[in-house]
């Protein structure tokens, strides 16, 4: 199927988009990469009468350090996210996470802003968001706001977005040097969703663990942040009674769908076995 007709604008500001999208109120959709909206067109799910391009936008574009935290424009490809020497250096996890989105030709022109701003449950960035404690950049009408991605996500497709808000950035305070991440990923095919996946950051100390954050990816109508798994780890040296406890209490905040990549019990199941084998391969990549 092709979309149904709609008008085509390309705003070189954030300024112009806000302003345009203010304009044309429901009528009007941003649109980042278009993996996911343009599907959704197609199948007549969403069928907006204008779409706001932010392709020409160039401030929404590249990463940039600022003081402890790095700060990523909305528009920024997942292709970049993995070529960028800053990101690889500071944040590793975000380029593990972009090799396992979807393919070359995707990540190419997908956002990262486009990722995370959708809210689709099966979207990987939102959960590392989580993890990571990143906060949301959005322009709307009334200025400029911050939204942790901890407070982001409502539901299924909904967020804290207000209509004719554009996620212009996400600012992520940079892990301690020498953390422990991964981000395990269980598909039935390259360019899947998640049938279930987990974010893991922690840092070590004496062999015991410091700090510790998990998200978890497709097991919820939202992403998840599994804050009391992470506080059961924290103090541990990653031992397998504790492991079991911290995988048991991340399996109990889960409620994913049954559907074409198996049944709920399933799926909460592997949520715990990537979770298990992220936090070996963290605590294998820590130092201290």
């Amino acid at each position: 199927m092709i979309p149904g007709a709609f008008a085509y604008h390309r705003p070189t500001s954030v300024k112009e988009a806000v302003g345009l999208l203010a304009q044309l109120g429901d009528g009007g959709r941003a649109l980042a990469g278009g993996h996911s909206l343009i599907p959704m067109m197609k199948l007549r799910l969403a069928t907006p009468a204008h779409l706001v391009d932010l392709a020409g936008i160039a401030e929404l574009k590249g990463a940039r350090a600022d003081g402890n935290d790095i700060v990523i424009g909305a528009m920024t490809t997942q292709h970049e996210l993995i070529g960028s020497d800053l990101l690889g250096t500071k944040l590793p996890i975000l380029r593990e996470t972009s090799e396992q989105i979807s393919d070359p030709q995707v990540r190419y022109l997908g956002t990262l802003g486009g990722n995370v701003a959708n809210g689709d449950p099966g979207n990987d960035m939102p959960a590392v968001m989580m993890c990571l404690g990143a906060t949301y950049h959005v322009m709307g009408k009334s200025g400029e706001r911050r939204i942790a991605a901890r407070d982001f996500y409502q539901g299924a497709y909904f967020t804290a977005l207000e209509a004719g808000d554009v996620l212009t950035a996400i600012r992520i305070p940079v892990p301690p040097a020498g953390h422990g991440y991964a981000y395990e990923k269980l598909k039935r095919k390259i360019g899947d969703y998640a049938t279930a996946a987990a974010a893991v950051v922690l840092t070590m100390t004496g062999g015991k663990v410091g700090t510790c954050s998990i998200g978890l990816t497709n097991v919820a109508e939202t992403p998840l942040w599994a804050e009391e798994a992470a506080k059961i780890l924290v103090g541990s040296a990653l031992d397998a009674a504790t492991v079991k406890k911290a995988v048991a209490a991340a399996e109990a905040i889960t409620a994913p769908a049954a559907d074409a990549r198996g049944p709920a019990q399933y799926r909460t199941k592997m949520a715990g076995v990537m979770l298990t084998r992220a936090l070996a391969r963290a605590k294998a990549r820590a130092r201290g």
